[in-house]
């Protein structure tokens, strides 16, 4: 059974109910299983079968790493991973192994995880729905859910699954999917502005973004260097404090990365509420919220607010201002990072050698798409001198602003600020593509890029079905390195809302069979 959280498999592995071996075949069945998911890009078989066998040879000397030890995991395909594939989705890097692999997915690796492969995402992580990328978009396993389509059936849909499948999110979709739909127990995405806990809330998973300088950055190929950080998705709050714990910490390699040491943590499931003091930012009360999911919100202030804690309104005055200050900062960058795709080194390079010039602009025009282009065209016109000022200063400037008012509210005695994750619940690809991808990014970004820009803990938990049977998370943002009390608010509230299991059956039926191999105790 794949249904199970982290710590649960962890057990049965260590107890013997079930080998390494065996949970590796399982899920790469099912992978296979839901490959029209499209959520992986590179499926490293016979690499996770090796770490498998090896897991499965220190188990039976009593020698194992820790609780991951065994466990599949999948890598958002940003992050470099030595000797397998590292795409971004892209043309630029289609066909690039790297000599070395990320940080964090060393340590997952060190910890005796299985990397079962790389999950699919927009091209070089720009993007909010997992749609933009060379290999397609990823599909929301939430789509062949029997909550979704028995609602789909009451309201008299036309069940067309070729045009009615939903989108997961993005940028880290792939990832969000592939813990959705049991393929593995925890994935790797990463969160510029939301790109892990938007897709966590639209398939109905847990989405963690750390604080900055929490985790280290080395080998996740960048996007917004001073905003960037990999992210955890797992399908419940105790599972991101595991692998939280496994990936946190002072990185040589990576100046940003705190010298503090970090200490694991398990999380408790009693909390006095009486002494938590949540806060509900007004500002977050924007246009296009839907009434399903304001009503959410309130229902989730007043559970805290019936369990004894203290529930007070509170206000981020610049944060009207944040989307556009995001916008201009995040282009800016981007056009610094993408420079050093030319050609000459390493990724795509054109065959039109005329000049050096025309290879680098022939280059870039294969190896982009237009959403990065577009990216980069305004991250340099932001930095042209004349416009230096009058743009990108001001952005770091009004930054600072919008990190004050966070400062401001946590001083003021709040613990933790509860707020949307996304406008609503998620929507068919037919209807997400009629709009371009900055006006996509730009709405469902509104409620998580600020703690990116003021470089805060957040977390989103999925709290209910929608009318239409789909999930809605809620987000939590904490105070600065304080991921401990964050994720206790989180479970308590998680546990609270009882989230139901998707039930997949659905997917069985679209015409695939899972291989099947001998069953042990555990799986029967």
């Amino acid at each position: 059974m794949l249904r199970v959280s982290l710590s649960e498999i962890s057990a049965a592995l260590k107890e013997g109910r079930v080998s390494p071996t065996e949970l590796c075949q399982r899920c790469l069945s099912f992978i296979k299983a839901t490959k029209f998911l499209n959520a992986y890009i590179t499926i490293a078989e016979d690499t996770a079968l090796k770490q498998a066998e090896e897991s499965e040879e220190r188990y039976r000397r009593g020698q194992i790493l820790g609780d991951l030890d065994g466990i599949p995991v999948a890598v958002k395909d940003n992050f470099n991973t030595a000797g397998i594939e590292t795409t971004c989705a892209s043309n630029m890097l289609k066909g690039y192994i790297p000599p070395y692999s990320a940080t964090v997915v060393q340590k997952l690796l060190d910890q005796g995880a299985v990397l079962l492969g790389k999950t699919n995402l927009d091209e070089f992580a720009m993007g909010s729905g997992s749609t933009d990328g060379i290999f397609g978009p990823v599909r929301n396993p939430w789509s062949y859910s029997r909550q979704y389509r028995e609602k789909c059936v009451q309201n008299s849909h036309t069940e067309n699954e070729d045009s009615n499948w939903l989108v997961t999110g993005g940028s880290s979709g792939g990832s969000a999917a592939a813990v959705s739909s049991f393929t593995c127990f925890a994935a790797l995405g990463s969160d510029t502005g939301g790109s892990t806990r938007n897709p966590a809330a639209h398939c109905g998973v847990v989405g963690l973004k750390p604080t900055y300088g929490l985790i280290s950055r080395h080998g996740l190929i960048p996007l917004v260097n001073s905003m960037d950080v990999p992210g955890i998705l797992t399908r419940c709050v105790d599972d991101a404090a595991i692998v939280l714990g496994v990936l946190a910490g002072h990185d040589p390699k990576d100046s940003t990365t705190v010298q503090d040491p970090f200490k694991p943590f398990e999380l408790t499931s009693f909390i006095d509420a009486s002494k938590l003091c949540i806060g509900i930012p007004k500002e977050y009360h924007a246009p296009g919220l839907s009434s399903e999911t304001l009503a959410l919100w309130s229902k989730a202030a007043d559970l805290f607010e019936n369990a004894g804690a203290k529930v007070i309104e509170v206000s981020l005055p610049h944060t009207r201002y944040s989307i556009i200050c995001y916008h201009v900062l995040c282009t800016a960058e981007v056009a610094s990072n993408m420079a050093r795709f030319d050609g000459l080194e390493y990724g795509h390079r054109s065959s039109m050698d005329k000049s050096t010039e025309v290879m680098y602009a022939a280059t870039r025009r294969e190896g982009f798409n237009d959403v990065v282009r577009g990216r980069i065209l305004s991250g340099n016109y932001f930095l042209l001198k004349q416009n230096y000022e009058t743009y990108f200063i001001k952005a770091q400037k009004v930054r600072r602003l919008i990190a004050n008012d966070f400062v401001n509210v946590f001083r003021s005695g709040i613990d933790v600020l509860l707020t949307p994750t996304t406008l609503s619940d998620t929507i068919p690809y037919v209807e997400f593509i009629k709009e371009d991808n900055r006006t996509r990014s730009a709405q469902d970004d509104i409620f998580t890029q600020a703690a990116n820009m003021a470089g805060l803990p957040a977390i989103t938990v999925p709290t209910a079905l929608s009318e239409k049977g789909l999930p809605i998370g809620l987000q939590f943002i904490g105070r600065a390195f304080q991921e401990q009390q964050l994720l206790t608010v989180a479970k308590w509230f998680e546990n609270q809302v009882k989230f139901p299991m998707i039930q997949l059956q659905g997917m069985m039926d679209h015409g695939h069979t899972v291989c099947h191999h001998q069953k042990s105790a555990f799986f029967s």
